[in-house]
């Protein structure tokens, strides 16, 4: 055993991805306590009705904030990998692209919240933060990052953002703050973000003002990526959808009484995101060298999230009570009961964040929007039929089920899922 870590400790190729995904936990677990310590004075601070409107807020946006992304971030990190020589095309246009789609994300929710029951205080906590992705469009020096194995840049970026937003919040209590205020936190975060990752990129000798926008690379982007607009916008609405579904059916308390359990839920979700980003360029090195490698690896990393998911879920539901308790107070004791059964939609979050890296390098985006609306048909149906009947218990069931339906019966309709059907179940069924 002292043999082989000594082995892997002169490999420098493993080395350079194990010290990259090290940055990356270190970032994220700094991230769930900080986060999770001012988050819950937040919750406590505004209690369930106030934290249930800002969670329906920030959902809100969330529905469209497909638009503001543009599916642009596997593709961009993949065309670096290949390509490095087009660093400042592939940037440049890309962040135009970005900008262009947060602007549209704005025009949209100019509309779509004439169709809401809003009052106006509402609406203006939906535009404050959706005004965030303005800045959230400097992300792609994010891509650059990723691309090069670098990402301690961008911990150090998002560990500033999360200090400084942290404090502000803690200082807004302190002082009995009123909601709004919160709302403007999130786009401060943002502007403070977006410098870091300026100040980080020129740290490197690099600057964005070489940045370059290229039409027909825009048009080659956007003809990659369009399916992930569409399969960015399905997926964003069937997980946030409950939140505002549950506002207009029930009200803002339940929403904060949901919101906490998905809060709680969808903490460790971080994980597979880290693990897949640090390893998406070495899954495009497998698949060059051979498909025998490509799929062993790729197993290996379905087998990683399914298991680290169950050991999640496990402990969360036998300790439900005790910890919505401890963490928010008796007050959001209804979260309990959505949080026992929510967590183990996370086995299909984290198989997903493997399976849609290599849905991207096989070039199946189109099938991934066809499974994912067969998902969202399946979560809205549900959340009509459940909510009425189970309040928000219904609204997390409905998830959860969506959830699952994609990766199992939904599949078996595609053939080109049949692959990923098997690793999914030898995973879940894996012979230690």
């Amino acid at each position: 055993m002292i043999t082989k870590i000594k082995n892997l400790k002169n490999d420098k190729g493993f080395m350079t991805y194990f010290k990259n995904t090290s940055w990356l936990f270190s970032e994220k677990i700094l991230r769930i306590f900080l986060g999770l310590f001012v988050g819950v004075w937040v919750a406590r601070y505004l209690g369930p009705e106030q934290y249930g409107l800002f969670s329906y807020a920030q959902s809100f946006v969330v529905l469209f904030s497909a638009l503001a992304t543009l599916g642009l971030d596997g593709i961009v990190v993949r065309e670096l990998v290949t390509d490095e020589s087009k660093r400042d095309v592939l940037l440049g246009t890309s962040f135009l692209l970005k900008l262009i789609g947060s602007i549209i994300l704005l025009s949209f929710l100019a509309v779509a919240v004439n169709f809401t029951s809003n009052d106006i205080y509402t609406n203006s906590l939906i535009f404050i933060i959706a005004s965030a992705t303005i800045f959230q469009s400097f992300n792609v020096i994010d891509f650059y990052f990723q691309s090069k194995v670098l990402s301690k840049y961008v911990v150090f970026s998002n560990t500033i953002s999360l200090f400084i937003s942290s404090i502000i919040k803690v200082i807004l209590i302190l002082n009995n703050a009123p909601l709004i205020a919160f709302a403007v936190v999130v786009l401060f975060d943002a502007v403070i973000l977006s410098f870091g990752l300026i100040y980080f990129y020129n740290h490197k000798n690099l600057s964005f003002k070489t940045w370059k926008f290229d039409k027909n690379v825009a048009v080659n982007l956007l003809k990659d990526s369009w399916p992930l607009i569409l399969s960015g916008i399905v997926i964003t609405i069937y997980m946030r959808i409950d939140q505002v579904m549950i506002k207009e059916m029930l009200g803002a308390f339940e929403v904060g009484q949901y919101a906490a359990a998905v809060t709680l839920s969808e903490g460790w979700y971080f994980i597979p995101t880290v693990i897949c980003s640090s390893l998406f360029p070495a899954i495009i090195y497998a698949k060059k060298v051979s498909e025998e490698l490509y799929y062993k690896r790729l197993q290996k990393l379905y087998i990683m999230m399914v298991w680290i998911a169950i050991a999640v879920a496990l402990p969360i539901t036998w300790l439900a009570e005790f910890i919505v308790n401890l963490i928010y107070g008796s007050e959001y004791i209804l979260s309990s009961n959505v949080l026992k059964i929510y967590v183990w939609a996370g086995i299909f979050v984290f198989f997903g964040s493997a399976w849609s890296k290599w849905m991207i390098l096989e070039n199946l985006q189109k099938t991934v929007i066809k499974l994912q609306l067969l998902s969202l048909l399946t979560n809205l149906v549900l959340n009509y039929i459940l909510i009425p009947k189970y309040g928000i218990e219904g609204a997390a069931l409905s998830t959860l089920i969506s959830y699952a339906s994609g990766h199992t019966f939904y599949a078996l309709l595609f053939n080109n899922q049949k692959i990923a059907y098997k690793m999914f179940w030898k995973s879940l069924f894996v012979r230690w």
